[in-house]
């Protein structure tokens, strides 16, 4: 049986949002955080905010999902792509603090350099993260996917593409991210064959192989689009005998088929990529790119918001939990969506796989 569709999802949610304003009858227990500890009644509007770690298509479509969520939610919703970083997010948590606001949803860039401002948030309003998850701080709950599960994904999407072997690059914003660390195993793990062992950490900057793959190394280019550009052509350059690039942050595989298209190497060089940016979904419709594993990101958007806004009026968050909807995982402080893959040919007997122009047709229909 195959997962549900984004479409899908999407209506359950709905179904859940309406009951769950049928139900709602005033205040339980106030939340840890929400203007200062305080809790709003259930006609009163919340404020909360969405940070996420860079610029990117891939969060224009989290965007539509929080400001659908803020609309059926009664939010005002704030929507924050930074566009220097850590340094972008560290400020705009502050302002956001300062000014008393009531949630924050936020892309964890490095677990460890940001535990002192994670937990300073979640010490004054309600925190949650999505996409990369920070566990070691005191963030409420975590909304995304198992990135280590999807790389494995994306890694059996190489050995599809390269079935004879060769040598594997892999390309992605940093390695401070935990899902970027969590991707890059996963590919690692699935093209070497190995056992799936989720706490395994290869280190990056020398190659690891098999009798038949090697990956060559990670490189990474701190979201800096043209650095990733230039990354992609210099590894062609460096190795002539690289047979797949893999992308692993959304922006990576399009600007990997620009470097393979202008050294004309499009029959010897394999792109597989993450996520549903529109130029990596038309690549696998021109079958310039072999496949792609996407999450969620419309959902991470409205429950991200859903759930700030029952927290914000004294909700508490494993029933909040309970209703989310489409979900693999939906206990204790994660929500996972399932990943999926897309390629232009599908397997049908894959419950994972949806046919590329499906997708993209769905897709649009939320965004557009």
């Amino acid at each position: 049986m195959r997962f549900p569709s984004v479409r899908s999802l999407l209506a359950c949610c709905f179904i859940s949002c309406t009951l769950l304003a049928i139900t709602l009858s005033g205040c339980s227990e106030p939340g840890p955080g929400g203007s200062g500890g305080t809790t709003k009644s259930a006609d009163e509007s919340v404020d909360v905010a969405f940070i996420t770690n860079v610029v990117a298509s891939f969060w224009e479509v989290a965007e539509k999902g929080a400001n659908a969520a803020g609309e059926d939610f009664n939010a005002n919703v704030q929507f924050f792509m930074p566009t220097d970083y850590a340094a972008g997010q560290k400020r705009i948590v502050e302002d956001l603090l300062i000014r008393g606001i009531d949630g924050i949803a936020i892309t964890v860039i490095d677990q460890e350099g940001q535990l002192d401002m994670l937990n300073n948030a979640a010490e004054q309003t309600n925190l949650i993260t999505n996409d990369s998850d920070a566990p070691k701080t005191n963030r409420l709950c975590y909304i995304g996917i198992d990135n280590y599960d999807a790389g494995l994904a994306c890694g059996e999407l190489v050995k599809e593409a390269i079935p004879d072997g060769g040598e594997v690059m892999l390309f992605v914003g940093n390695l401070d991210q935990l899902n970027a660390r969590q991707r890059r195993q996963g590919v690692i793990d699935a093209v070497l064959g190995r056992e799936p062992d989720p706490t395994r950490e290869d280190p990056a900057g020398k190659p690891v192989k098999n009798d038949k793959y090697t990956i060559l190394d990670t490189r990474t280019d701190g979201a800096d689009f043209a650095k990733a550009k230039a990354d992609a052509a210099d590894s062609i350059v460096k190795h002539p005998n690289l047979k797949c690039m893999v992308g692993l942050f959304a922006y990576n595989p399009p600007l990997c088929l620009q470097a393979v298209k202008e050294a004309d190497k499009l029959d010897q060089i394999a792109v597989v990529g993450f996520d549903e940016e529109k130029g990596t979904l038309q690549g696998i419709v021109d079958g310039e790119i072999y496949g792609t594993v996407v999450q969620n990101p419309y959902m991470y958007g409205y429950e991200s918001i859903r759930i700030l806004s029952g927290l914000a009026r004294g909700e508490e968050l494993s029933k909040l939990m309970e209703q989310t909807e489409g979900v693999l995982v939906a206990e204790e402080d994660t929500i996972l969506f399932p990943a999926r893959v897309i390629k232009k040919e599908v397997d049908p007997e894959n419950e994972r796989e949806i046919q590329v122009e499906e997708f993209w047709s769905e897709l649009k229909e939320l965004t557009e």
